[in-house]
């Protein structure tokens, strides 16, 4: 029977969020209910809002979250009711020729749930990433559940579910920091500081940290941050060459997504090194580099899309790193909050107040 809750809804770009009263219909094939008990307040909930992903209004907002199943539809065998999953925005197919060749973080066709939420008037609700976790219970396709140890606070466990998995995933999935590795990461948010502490998890000497904010900096230092360089002050280029004997980072991660950060992140690199692109860009971004530099320079540069992770592999290992007490996820918290509260967490966000305000149930 369809259930009445609350939850965060966009009607208009550029308009203050709403909570309204939303229906949740009973899952049906392949889908499950999930009993929402944390909900972070990601940079692209904002995008939605603004209408920078697309104009399918109204909009059901919130990804970044973890729960409880109360219901699953016919056919679900992986998840069940009672258990504790984070919810993520990439269920592989497992039929694409990514999926077939072994690489199904790169899945093509990814799946959502069928049916749809309403709100009370009928009118269709278009959930951000597939999910809309900003309600109380939402509707989601089973391959978005993945069931993680219940020992997990939910307001850290569900950060996994994109803006620290992206980082994390950055470093180790794309960047393949190692041990004694140096990595520099420009851009000390939500991201950028997951990076530096995916980065220090696999054993990386040398981790820098690049921003315009000494306030983000300090952020970055209690994630594993070795150094520190504020670019307002001092060349990024030429700061971090100078950590690193003058050649340059193994890995350099641009967490920011724009055509100056990222060409700092070209040139920071050691020869044969790599640069990996984790902030997302604007559709009107452009670059311009020598192509003799982009030859001579050798290595690599990669796109990281949502940390290159899968889910069932990722989210259960650092789950269970965390609760060992070797990846500190509660850093990322800076505040938990309610449902009404949503509107004022954006306009901490956008002035880089926080590093994730935590919506809980």
């Amino acid at each position: 029977m369809p259930q009445q809750v609350r939850g965060v809804v966009a009607h208009k770009k550029g308009d203050p969020v709403s909570v309204e009263t939303v229906v949740v219909p009973d899952p049906g094939p392949g889908e499950v209910v999930v009993k929402v008990q944390a909900c972070g307040v990601c940079h692209t909930d904002l995008h939605y809002r603004e209408g920078g992903i697309n104009d399918d209004f109204p909009f059901l907002l919130g990804h970044e979250a973890a729960g409880i199943v109360e219901s699953v539809g016919d056919g679900v065998t992986d998840v069940a009711p009672g258990d504790f999953v984070i919810l993520n925005w990439r269920a592989v197919c497992g039929n694409c020729r990514a999926c077939r060749r072994g690489e199904p973080w790169y899945c093509f066709s990814t799946h959502n749930a069928a049916q749809k939420m309403t709100l009370t008037s009928g009118q269709e609700l278009s959930p951000a990433l597939g999910i809309g976790a900003f309600v109380e219970k939402t509707l989601v396709h089973a391959g978005q559940c993945t069931k993680v140890n219940p020992a997990a606070k939910p307001e850290v466990a569900g950060l996994l579910g994109c803006g620290v998995m992206a980082g994390i995933g950055a470093a180790i999935n794309t960047g393949k920091v190692g041990r004694g590795d140096s990595i520099a990461v420009i851009g000390c948010g939500g991201v950028g500081n997951a990076a530096i502490a995916g980065a220090r998890l696999a054993g990386a000497s040398t981790i820098i940290a690049v921003d315009v904010d000494d306030r983000k900096l300090g952020w970055a230092k209690d994630f594993g941050a070795t150094h520190t360089i504020n670019s307002r002050e001092q060349d990024a280029v030429e700061g971090i060459q100078a950590l690193t004997d003058g050649n340059g980072a193994n890995v350099v991660v641009d967490a920011v997504g724009r055509p100056e950060t990222f060409i700092q992140a070209f040139y920071a690199r050691d020869l044969a090194g790599t640069v990996v692109l984790v902030g997302v860009p604007t559709p009107d971004m452009r670059i311009e580099l020598p192509l003799l530099d982009v030859f001579g320079r050798g290595g690599a540069t990669k796109s990281s899309w949502y940390g290159d992770c899968l889910p069932s592999r990722d989210f259960p290992m650092l789950i269970d790193l965390h609760l060992q007490g070797r990846l500190p996820l509660e850093k990322f918290v800076s505040e938990t909050i309610g449902l009404d509260d949503v509107e004022a967490a954006f306009h901490k966000m956008h002035k880089g107040e926080v590093l994730r305000s935590v919506v809980v149930f």
